[in-house]
């Protein structure tokens, strides 16, 4: 255009005007023209209906601070100088797929989106400022690239936020930011310091396939949903505070050393990778600075749902609960360290019946796939499996017994180890693959002491037992006289030679009622107590009272011991 037509233009153009200047090269005195031909003479701001900038070049400085827009495409638009819109208002469209802002940082400070704001492709090569904007919702952020310092700080972000495969080469910090639902920033790529300090997720956050260079401090962050990290990896040692409802890291990669605080959250480590130590802990103090709104009414304990396949030799876990964690899979099980207070399942109390045939359960620690293998077979008050999923078997679960059990003992927890080795020894009882003869070994192991871990049982066993032996011994072990010594003498010629001898024991005749008495009673309960010492009594027996003694000074003194391994075991530090 000459000038005359130009003048023309921007005459015909007021507040509220549309343009459309797509492929428009503007220097900074041509917008200057444009931009005063639709303020507001009221209050100064910028109106415009319908703005079309689709593949302009902004050569000099851009000042669109205040301005309102019903509808703005700067698709592919090159901005070589600053370019700001601080406070301006977008209405249902906000393009800038694929837009260029080469030397100065953009600013977008405390601007408001509609329900379109599209920045896909766009390339910030000096980074950004979002501060205090607010998207009303579907903000796509997809494959962009922030070259410099990045701020979204107090942003606030309606539902379906995307910023998948973004990359920030330089800080980003989303502090204090509220993202609705849905917000995605899946395999973008965060090369130096992130910060999400007292960013709050309304419901679940995808942050799968990411990768975090330099990220040093990931939080405190509130998620009303699942905060999900699979496949996420963390090149430099970073500390993690989050609130959420459930934190996914299935196939992190974890490449240096690593503390996850965290509370509410139930985590998943499946097929995590450990190169270095990591630590989770559930914490009991809501985080400093973090709104914890979203998870009111929520159990703020923290709980691990799986380990399958995770490398434990490097895993620490505090205050955390375990009662729904599967463990099969896990690798160097044994090399796990748990501190504070970690609650594992316990068996079913009490009077249980499986079928006509009664069984008291003690309590115990149990892993939760025992529970699914027990109901799987039939028995009451014993946590059903997932629908669908087989149980596994015995012999899957007596190695993740032991190597538990060998975790506890190398912390000195040797009361929580014996609950361990006794779940061990019920798999492998249980455990159809095994030799008859062994199984049947464990059944009276098992029967008499509880693998020595129950003093009840075994004291009751021992009681049984002399109980038994003392009847015996007055029916059938105690002669029917005391038997007194006799001596008989002959007289050969002037010399009398006498034979002191004590005849055999006569064993006992007559009804088996007239055997129970006071005396003979006394008799039998001094010879069973030597037994349970393991000491021969002087009292005369018969025949079959000697082999009722010799199996009580073998059977009895093995239950007393039994009794008193398990006390041991239960008091042992």
């Amino acid at each position: 255009m000459d000038e005359n037509d130009r003048a023309a233009y921007f005459a015909q153009l007021g507040p509220g005007s549309s343009v459309d200047h797509r492929g428009t090269e503007f220097t900074a005195e041509l917008l200057q023209r444009l931009l005063d031909a639709v303020r507001d003479p009221g209050d100064g701001s910028l109106v415009f209906a319908t703005a079309r900038f689709t593949e302009a070049v902004f050569t000099g400085p851009v000042d669109f601070t205040n301005a309102a827009f019903r509808g703005a495409w700067f698709d592919k638009t090159r901005f070589d100088g600053e370019a700001r819109f601080r406070a301006a208002r977008f209405g249902d469209a906000a393009h800038f797929a694929q837009a260029r802002w080469a030397q100065e940082a953009a600013d977008f400070r405390s601007t408001r989106f509609g329900t379109n704001a599209d920045f896909h492709h766009a390339n910030f090569e000096a980074g950004a400022w979002f501060d205090s904007a607010e998207f009303q919702s579907g903000a796509r952020f997809t494959r962009v690239t922030f070259g410099g310092s990045t701020r979204f700080k107090k942003a606030r972000f309606g539902d379906n936020t995307s910023f998948e495969k973004v990359r920030f080469a330089a800080t980003a910090d989303f502090g204090k930011a509220v993202f609705g639902s849905g917000a995605r920033f899946t395999r973008s790529s965060f090369a130096a310091r992130t910060r999400f300090a007292g960013t709050t997720f309304a419901q679940n956050a995808h942050f799968d396939e990411a990768s975090f260079e330099r990220t040093e401090l990931l939080g405190p962050v509130v998620c009303g949903g699942s905060l999900d990290l699979k496949s996420a990896v963390f090149s430099a040692p970073v500390i993690v505070s989050a609130a959420a409802r459930a934190f996914l890291c299935k196939g992190t990669h974890w490449e240096a050393r690593a503390v996850l605080h965290l509370r509410y959250a139930t985590i998943d480590l499946t097929n995590s990778v450990f190169e270095y130590p990591l630590s989770v802990s559930g914490q009991d103090a809501a985080f400093s600075g973090a709104d914890e709104a979203v998870l009111a009414g929520c159990d703020p304990h923290v709980a691990v749902s799986s380990l399958s396949g995770a490398d434990a030799a490097h895993l620490t876990l505090s205050n955390v609960d375990l009662r729904h964690c599967g463990f099969i899979g896990t690798i160097h099980l044994d090399q796990l360290r748990l501190e504070g207070h970690c609650r594992f399942a316990v068996t079913p109390e009490a009077l249980q019946h499986r079928g006509w045939r009664p069984t008291v359960w003690t309590s115990r620690y149990a892993l939760v796939e025992e529970h699914y293998w027990r109901a799987a077979q039939g028995a009451a008050g014993w946590q059903p499996g997932p629908g669908g999923k087989y149980p596994p078997s015995p012999a899957a679960l007596a190695p993740v017994y032991r190597q538990l059990r060998k975790s506890f003992e190398d912390s000195k927890n040797e009361p929580d180890a014996a609950d361990f080795y006794y779940g061990e020894m019920e798999m492998r009882r249980h455990d159809r693959d095994r030799s008859w003869a062994e199984r049947a070994l464990l059944h009276v192991y098992w029967a008499v002491s509880g693998y020595g871990l129950r003093a009840l049982r075994a004291g009751s066993c021992l009681m049984a037992a002399m109980a038994v032996t003392t009847v015996l011994l007055m029916l059938w072990g105690l002669p029917q006289d005391s038997s007194k010594p006799q001596t008989v003498g002959t007289v050969s010629g002037g010399r009398f030679v006498a034979i002191t001898d004590t005849p055999d024991p006569v064993n006992p005749a007559g009804p088996l009622r007239e055997r129970w008495n006071g005396k003979r009673f006394d008799k039998a309960v001094q010879v069973t107590i030597k037994s349970v010492a393991f000491r021969s009594s002087d009292e005369k027996l018969t025949t079959r009272g000697t082999y009722i003694e010799i199996v009580s000074r073998v059977v009895e003194p093995v239950l007393l011991a039994l009794a008193l391994l398990a006390v041991r075991n239960r008091v042992k530090r």
